[in-house]
């Protein structure tokens, strides 16, 4: 498969904490037009490496946007959206407020604001403030504030987390549009039969090692469900 200019590649990324190796040679891509879901039980390097990834963490290796670190980046939120640990917001704060705080960070117009509140079904929650959210709205806050640049790639960290029935089916459509736009989307998730429903491309970390990688068919194989293959996996003896 050749490479676009617009994957994400994390190449040969190794870490310790003292003498635990945290990340052993993960490497993997994400592809262009794409959605790749990045699977592994809890402690196993999925937010090590997205966060190696998004210039939080440091590592041996390389993880880059079309061959570009993030911390090079002048305006992050124009290349790169990510929704990752939660809203990180003044609780008194009014939406609106928020996303234009974010929105003037990057250069990015505040007409924005009420286009990304528009696609993520959230347009009369403007003035609400952020203590007063749902944990599903939360969520799509993120999503808001991660889509402000419209960004070529999305990195997301358990996006369907909160989401009622009617909200997972809702991410399902929006992650496929971005897709289908030609955006780079990484997610992480532990909810596999959601993953099942979205993800294109699917890698599987544990014990800070790539054990399967490859597209979502591929790695399934003969097994029912893409759970069967996870816990085949990851279960120790599997």
């Amino acid at each position: 498969m050749t490479n676009s200019k617009n994957d994400i590649v994390i190449s040969k990324l190794c870490k310790q904490h003292g003498e635990k190796d945290i990340l052993k040679d993960v490497s993997f891509e994400a592809k262009q037009g794409r959605i790749t879901a990045f699977l592994g039980p809890n402690g196993a390097g999925k937010s090590s490496t997205l966060r190696i990834l998004l210039g939080l963490d440091r590592s041996t290796g390389t993880a880059t946007f079309g061959g570009r670190k993030y911390v090079s980046l002048d305006t992050p939120l124009k290349v790169v959206g990510a929704a990752f640990d939660g809203i990180g917001g003044n609780v008194s704060r009014k939406v609106l407020t928020h996303l234009k705080i974010i929105a003037q960070s990057n250069g990015i117009p505040f007409s924005r604001v009420s286009d990304v509140l528009k696609i993520i079904g959230l347009s009369d929650k403007g003035k609400a403030r952020l203590g007063t959210l749902s944990l599903g709205e939360g969520q799509r806050l993120g999503l808001a504030a991660a889509l402000l640049g419209d960004p070529q790639y999305l990195v997301l960290d358990e996006p369907t987390n909160g989401l009622d029935p009617t909200g997972i089916r809702w991410f399902r459509k929006f992650i496929r549009q971005q897709a289908d736009l030609g955006k780079t989307v990484l997610l992480s998730s532990h909810i596999l039969s959601e993953v099942e429903a979205v993800a294109d491309d699917v890698v599987i970390i544990h014990h800070g090692k790539i054990i399967a990688q490859g597209e979502l068919q591929h790695v399934m194989k003969n097994l029912e469900s893409l759970e069967d293959v996870f816990f085949s996996l990851t279960e120790e003896g599997g």
